[in-house]
């Protein structure tokens, strides 16, 4: 080894230029007898290490290594390797590896000297080639890391210019995003940085160690990239090329975030892969067919209707192809029904081309047409569909249903997500193979709405994921008229599914190879990993806002360039003309084809009369509403064996595992639910919890889901106990009743209202024979999702023909924890009521049912777990479904009067919309001289003080359990009992909130009948026939006096008059205020005091 450090030693003196196989030959010459050696330098001649032994020692070491690398030493084997290949003077020798034990951060070379040297091919390891090796690698993985930020993204380019402006410290890609932002992703082409500067932003300071020279030196490439294909080693000058191939031009991949080395190294496959993109011709056909009917849709309409909103999709074409891809894929794999939802624009034309509905029904919405059906209605880009259909490219029969949803933007997300969830669960889908969500997203509303965020987070939570989702976001590159630099702070609008290690794939529109691309990979992933992903179109909006609205006021630059742009179908068209896969010919025979369809659809829509609300259900329930008589709801009481039975087991341990350890206070907890059952007597927790055991055994699953649920927020339902020595250990009883039963999910959610309430309103929506409840952790609560309850729950029906059984649990109650843990807003739910307080309905045998069916949604405040059970298992027994609100109790849950018997919900008994007097006033119906009506927990407090004060025959209570739709008839009928006491309305809320607002005009028109209040918007012509008076002008007058009215023209008033005995309601309780309730627990203790003796002073 010595000996061939002195040689290397000796030979790097050898002067520059000597070739080294003129000094090998010189080394050995003499013993080959080699005439054509050249004589040794002087310096190398006068050393003694060449003279005698020691040359005839290197010459017996380069004989055997010729004949055997192995039969020398390792040094010298590396010695001659290095000066066969050409190793400089000095450069051949290796110093053998150390035995010492490497510092930190060290790697001895020896160790990645196999993986360097033979794509060296036997050049010297020395530290300059393994920092060749090195930076190389540096610069895939910047590829990988930064390429998209130098993609050709943006067809507009605006960005670019913007971009290369600023100076360089200033600008973005250096400082925030380190260059990602100027990808050539605009297909504008006003992005424009050069591309020196461009490779420069996403390599750094990689690229220094080489010059040109270097461009065509091959290196080995690592396992960390697939650029190579099948070989091992490539050029610098090709390895540059085939990344920036991947990642540099119409696609720009956002994964390295990503923490699973597997994820991403599939993904680096799919966009690395040498021709991974390439499609056929035949593809390449059916990818023009479709863009010509995106296109043709839309230009259709906008001639036929050139002053209709209809937020088309001019500029973004590529949509729908897209969408097509996507789903052809997906059924390809496997998946069956694809939930979709999406904003306004593009809708008309997804329905159309991508969920094949009927062009008829779309042409008619445009015609003003009345409707023959219930429902108020919706605007035509709001409305939803459901339709099944052969898919054609896979000859496989597909579902598709597009959810119905409000301009509130992204608000439909977690409702898809819950629609899509629970088609799952109840076609055994546990791994998300048959049933997709994908999600239409506007970049602006991505980035900006909140519920994006909240949604992403149920992604992968264990009783609200869908197994992936994906998410196509329509790019306009600008809102309403706000363009990114003012809505968001982040480099891309789809930053926010980073959180969530979802890839993103932002895409060109205007290269539509390039989108089929990333929609097939798209489809692929989800597939493969059951995650989200994305997919971002990065595009432009040929018109405004919407076809009626001029851009050019705020955004002039962007579309003066966006009127010069050729529309996607030319510029493919011609792509693929000049290919010679297509002729002009047949691209307009295809265009024309398409025109004809919509002439004759357009033709057939003019014969329509009517519109009908029907067509547009986006959730039929098949065979639901058939056989059944819409005005009969099958008993909710059971029989007391079944009864006994779900009470035992819910006040058990698990069954035959003696060694679940159960905490202490949950022993108590159950041994006082065995001390009911055994007095027949329930609390909340127990009537709830036997609600949801009767239906369980009826079949009819139950979920229930909200913050803490599982446990309950006030520590009363335990539906889950939990091993206190054995983590996961968990026992539901009400899961394991029957071994017959149906599913009981009981699920802890996230801290979201918005999200998970939206979420269960979509599971709601799936199937009728299911009961789905959300709770809310505090009632006040509910106003964080008042998106959902406005926009979905409330007017669902009306506006979509959409029914659900959705049942909201509020806990509320006025005890003293201050303003925002007090009121569930009762009187918010109840303004939305759809019941008119001014006329009396006609009382009949199936008054109260006709009322449920009529209305829009059911408001309770319970005041009794037997009444509790029944206005929840009502919720099946119905032949249709609402929604129910009830306002839950919190000190009612362990109040000792707050129970109920067994008697209360066996077989032939029901729910009780009014719970009448029962106690001494009852039997003295002539001396009682005040009759009061309330509801909920405050009925104990003043029960209380009234038995107090000794005067319970003289004061009776009827406590109002259907606060909506009104029980007239038996707030009639109580009144009629007592037809001597004053009315009293007490609450515990204060005077302008609560029921108060609601309860005082109809018990009066209950008292006094109706008023004839003409319900119109106009009435009254002037003598041209113009209408002139609004409704509240013609009937108040007096109170909109104009100059040219007279005393002839004012008609009369058309009131019921009053009698001098007309009983009127009085209301006792808290004052008017701002705040829900005080802070301050001695104001409270007043406010309660001051109540009770307004209520109950004689």
């Amino acid at each position: 080894m010595n000996r061939a450090r002195v040689l290397s030693h000796l030979l790097s003196r050898v002067p520059p230029g000597t070739p080294v196989t003129a000094v090998r030959a010189w080394l050995i010459g003499g013993a080959r007898g080699k005439a054509s050696a050249p004589p040794p330098p002087t310096a190398l001649a006068a050393e003694p290490f060449l003279n005698g032994s020691s040359s005839n020692y290197v010459e017996e070491m380069y004989n055997a290594w010729l004949h055997d690398p192995k039969s020398v030493h390792q040094s010298w084997d590396t010695f001659f390797r290095n000066t066969s290949a050409g190793a400089q003077p000095g450069e051949a020798y290796m110093a053998p590896p150390s035995l010492a034990q490497p510092t930190r951060h060290h790697v001895p070379l020896s160790s990645i000297a196999p993986a360097i040297s033979p794509a060296v091919g036997r050049t010297p390891l020395t530290d300059n080639v393994i920092d060749d090796h090195l930076a190389v690698q540096g610069i895939i993985r910047a590829y990988q890391a930064r390429g998209h930020l130098i993609a050709a993204l943006d067809p507009l380019g605006i960005d670019r210019e913007a971009l290369s402006e600023r100076p360089p410290s200033t600008m973005p890609s250096r400082i925030v995003i380190r260059g990602h932002s100027i990808a050539k992703i605009d297909p504008l082409g006003i992005n424009t940085v050069d591309s020196s500067e461009s490779r420069e932003l996403v390599v750094r300071n990689y690229m220094n160690r080489f010059n040109e020279s270097d461009m065509d030196r091959s290196f080995k490439l690592p396992m960390s990239t697939f650029v190579g294909g099948n070989e091992k080693t490539l050029p610098l000058k090709e390895i540059i090329k085939r990344l920036e191939d991947a990642y540099c031009r119409s696609i720009g991949v956002e994964f390295m975030f990503i923490n699973s080395l597997e994820q991403c190294n599939w993904i680096r496959q799919k966009f690395e892969s040498p021709g991974i993109m390439a499609m056929n011709q035949q593809d390449k056909r059916l990818l023009l067919a479709r863009l010509t009917r995106s296109h043709g849709f839309e230009a259709f309409l906008a001639r036929k209707f050139s002053s209709e909103k209809r937020f088309g999709l001019e500029g973004c074409e590529i949509l729908i192809p897209a969408m097509k891809q996507v789903i052809d894929r997906s059924t390809s794999l496997g998946v069956e029904s694809f939930v979709m939802g999406m904003p306004h624009r593009g809708r008309l034309n997804v329905l159309s081309n991508v969920c094949r509905k009927p062009l008829e029904h779309i042409f008619t919405q445009f015609a003003g047409l009345d409707t023959g059906d219930e429902g108020s209605g919706d605007v035509k880009y709001h409305l939803g569909t459901y339709q099944e259909r052969l898919n054609r490219v896979t000859n496989k029969n597909i579902r598709l249903a597009i959810v119905a949803n409000p301009s509130h933007l992204e608000a439909v997300d977690p409702v898809v997500q819950g629609k899509t969830r629970a088609e799952q669960f109840y076609h055994g889908d546990s791994e998300g193979n048959k049933v997709l969500s994908i999600l239409l997203h506007g970049d602006a509303a991505f980035s900006g709405q909140g519920i994006v965020y909240e949604t992403f987070h149920l992604s992968e939570l264990p009783e609200y994921t869908t197994h992936g989702t994906i998410h196509v976001v329509v790019n306009n590159q600008i809102g309403f008229t706000t363009d990114p630099r003012m809505s968001r702070s982040s480099p891309y609008c789809t930053d926010v599914a980073r959180v969530v290690n979802a890839p993103i794939f932002h895409v060109n529109a205007d290269d539509p190879e390039a989108v089929m691309h990333v929609c097939n990979v798209a489809a692929d992933w989800r597939h493969t990993f059951h995650k989200d992903v994305v997919i971002d179109l990065v595009c432009y909006r040929r018109n405004g806002h919407n076809e009626v609205d001029e851009p050019m006021f705020t955004q002039p630059l962007m579309y003066n360039r966006i009127r010069k742009l050729k529309p996607v179908i030319e510029l493919y068209a011609d792509k693929l003309i000049s290919e010679g896969v297509v002729s002009a010919e047949e691209t307009k025979e295809v265009r024309d084809r398409y025109e004809k369809i919509l002439e004759e659809a357009f033709t057939a829509a003019k014969s329509e009369t009517r519109v009908f609300n029907k067509h547009w259900i986006d959730s039929p329930w098949s065979g639901f509403f058939e056989g059944k008589d819409p005005l009969r709801a099958t008993p909710t009481g059971v029989h007391e064996d079944t009864l006994t039975h779900i009470c035992k087991r819910f006040a058990s341990a698990p069954p035959n595992a003696s060694d679940f350890v159960i905490h202490r206070g949950l022993q108590r907890i159950l041994s006082s639910r065995m001390e009911m059952v055994k007095a027949r007597t329930v609390d909340w927790a127990m009537g709830e919890a036997v609600a949801f055991g009767s239906l369980l055994k009826e079949g009819v699953h139950v979920r229930l889901s909200g913050q803490d649920v599982e446990r309950g927020t006030f520590s009363h339902r335990h539906h889950v106990l939990h091993h206190q020595k054995v983590d996961k250990s968990q026992y539901n009883a009400l899961a394991n009743l029957y071994p017959d039963q149906a599913p009981y999910t009981v699920c802890n959610s996230s801290l979201s209202e918005y999200a998970v309430l939206g979420f269960e309103l979509g599971f709601s929506m799936t199937n009728p024979n299911a009961l789905v409840l959300w709770e809310a952790q505090f009632g006040d609560f509910n106003n964080t999702a008042q998106c959902i309850i406005d926009q979905f729950i409330s007017s669902g029906q009306s506006k979509w023909i959409r029914q659900t059984g959705l049942v909201l649990l509020l806990p509320h109650g006025m005890e003293g924890m201050g303003p925002e843990h007090s009121s569930s807003r009762l009187e918010r739910f109840l303004q939305m009521t759809s019941d008119d307080p001014d006329v009396l309905p006609a009382f009949s045998s199936d008054f109260a049912i006709r009322q449920l069916s009529d209305i829009n949604w059911i408001v309770a405040n319970c005041s009794t777990p037997g009444n509790l059970f029944h206005v929840l298992r009502r919720q099946i027994a119905l032949p249709f479904r609402k929604p129910l609100i009830i306002m839950t109790p919190k000190s009612l849950l362990r109040h000792p009067e707050a129970k109920s018997s067994f008697d209360d919900m066996v077989e032939g008994t029901e729910f009780q919309r009014i719970i009448p007097e029962a106690g001494p006033a009852a039997k003295n119906e002539a001396g009682v001289k005040r009759l009061i009506f309330c509801s909920g927990k405050v009925y104990y407090d003043l029960a209380a003080a009234r038995k107090e004060a000794g005067i319970e025959d003289s004061i009776a209570i009827a406590r109002v359990e259907q606060i909506a739709p009104f029980p007239y008839d038996l707030i009639k009928q109580e009144c009629d009992k007592y037809p001597d006491a004053e009315l009293v309305w007490s609450q515990e809320e204060h005077k302008n909130m609560g029921a108060w607002s609601y309860i005082q005009p109809r018990i009066a028109t209950a008292l006094n009948h109706e008023r004839h209040i003409v319900k119109c918007d106009k009435v009254a012509n002037d003598s041209e026939g113009h209408e002139s008076q609004s409704w509240y002008e013609y009937w108040f007058p007096w109170a909109f006096p104009t100059s040219s009215q007279t005393e002839a023209s004012i008609p009369p008033k058309r009131e019921t008059p009053i009698a001098s005995d007309t009983r009127v309601l009085r209301y006792a309780g808290r004052p008017v205020s701002a705040s829900p309730a005080t802070g301050n627990k001695k104001t409270h203790t007043r406010e309660v005091k001051q109540l009770l003796e307004d209520a109950l002073a004689l």
